[in-house]
Parts: C-alpha cells; structure tokens; sequence
C-alpha cells in the first residue's frame, strides 16, 4: 500500500502543468494619480481618481496611488517609506494651477516621460495647470483657454477610430460634459483623436476665441521616448460613470504604460 502511494505521488509529479500555470503572472503595473490643486476645485476629482484607481484593480494592471499633493514628483529618495518617481510606469494629473514644484521636480517629471520613456495622463484641467511652465504646456500640448459653453450636452466627433483609446466609440455622440478650447495648441505635434462637431456649437459665443473652428477633445503625442494622452473629459461625475468613458482612461494608461500600441503621429485636421 505504501510502496502504491508512493508510486501515484511520483506519476503526479511527473505530470506537466498546463501552459498557463508554468507562467510567471506578470507583474501589475504603477500609476501615480495627482488631484493636487492650487486653482479651481473640482468636483469630480475624487470620483476620477478613484474610477482610475478601480480600473487598475478590475483589469488586474495597475496599482494606483492616489496623492493631494506632489510630493513624489522627485527622482530624490524619500524618508518615511515614500516612493519616488523610480517606482512608477505612468503619472496621471488631474490637477490645476501653479504647482508646487521646485527645479528638481519639473526637470524630474519631464525626464520621467521623455527620456525614461514613461506615460504621462492628463485629464481635464491638467491643461489649466502650470502656466508659468512652458516646458509643462508643450508636452500637454496645449492650455486652457476658457470653455465657452460650460457644461453642456457636447457634441463629438472621433477622428481616429483606429487608436485603442478611441475605437469602441461610434463616429459620432453627445456627453454630458465642460469641454475646453486650446491655446498653445498644434496639430504638427499632436494626433487629434476626437473634437467637438463645430456645425453644432454656437461659434458666435463671446467666449469664442478660436476662429479656425478646430476645438480639439482628446489626444495623443509622443514626448521624447514616452506617451502623453489627453482629453477635455472629467468635469462632471456623470462623465467618469460612463462604460464607454471609463473604457477610454482604461486603454489610455494602459497605451501610456506601453502595453498596447496606437499611432501618435500628428496629422491635419480630417476633412469631415
């Protein structure tokens, strides 16, 4: 009877496991999520943040962590168990104003995203952030500059129905959001993938200032080796519950961590 059970323990080990067993998992991803604020306080920060924070669990390919501050923009090792930018794979701000960043901090954050070829996610009024920092602006790719009709009924357009960021979205839909125009901005540096439907807006707005009609939603760049993706989206909470939303910040981190691929090269403005 021993000599049997020592025999089918033996078999058993014999036996190869499945493919899928023998694998290592892979390793979850770092996303660093920023609502500091030094101007307008929003109220759906928190509710973004943490829809960003769900999504890396539900997926199983991030771990967020979620800050008021900017403490960990640093490439400088930090006491009290604090994590520098070394730990992380993306940043993600959703913040406004001017930032308390100090030399060492700007130079780190751009470093992060240009030369280590890390992600960077910018949501909303990230673009209402860091004015006195061209550098911040030029790989955004644009600031704010006013949003002339509030929070509305926006009607969108997508441009690029091929980036992951943008395919599961038909050609055209309206969301309940504040959708910003742009100034610094240019499509020689970014791929546009969605915009506003100028033949639905009321372009005589006083707060009107581009003329070009060109009110560019959400895009993707290129910033040295790393990935920048924006989009006007996160002002209102109704926003962020949306599936269709909350699939496009799922596969903007995931494009901005270099675990899918999307095409980034500028491109005019599509004729229709």
């Amino acid at each position: 009877m021993k000599a049997t059970f020592f025999a089918l323990i033996v078999l058993w080990l014999a036996v190869p496991l499945p493919a899928s067993a023998q694998q290592t998992q892979a390793p979850r991803k770092r996303l660093l999520a920023i609502g500091a604020v030094e101007g307008w306080q929003h109220d759906a920060t928190s509710h973004g943040l943490a829809t960003l924070w769900k999504l890396g669990l539900d997926s199983g390919l991030w771990d967020t962590y979620i800050r008021t501050d900017t403490q960990l923009v640093t490439k400088k090792k930090l006491e009290a168990n604090g994590k520098n930018l070394d730990y992380f794979d993306a940043i993600a701000f959703y913040t406004s104003g001017e930032l308390k960043l100090d030399e060492e901090q700007r130079a780190a954050l751009l470093s992060f995203v240009k030369d280590e070829g890390k992600g960077f996610i910018a949501i909303h009024s990230a673009s209402d952030t860091l004015y006195k920092w061209p550098e911040y602006g030029e790989m955004v790719g644009g600031y704010f500059d006013l949003h002339p009709w509030n929070t509305f009924q926006a009607p969108v357009l997508v441009e690029d129905a091929t980036h992951p960021t943008a395919a599961h979205f038909p050609r055209a839909f309206t969301v309940y959001d504040e959708i910003y125009q742009f100034r610094n901005f240019s499509r020689d540096r970014v791929r546009v993938l969605m915009r506003l439907d100028e033949s639905k807006l009321d372009l005589k707005h006083k707060d009107v200032r581009r003329t070009d009609g060109d009110f560019a939603v959400t895009w993707v760049r290129e910033y040295g080796k790393g990935r920048v993706f924006f989009s006007s989206f996160g002002h209102t909470i109704e926003s962020w519950d949306r599936p269709d939303i909350q699939k496009m910040w799922l596969e903007a981190v995931k494009w901005c961590m270099k675990l899918t691929d999307g095409n980034a090269t500028p491109r005019p403005r599509s004729a229709n």
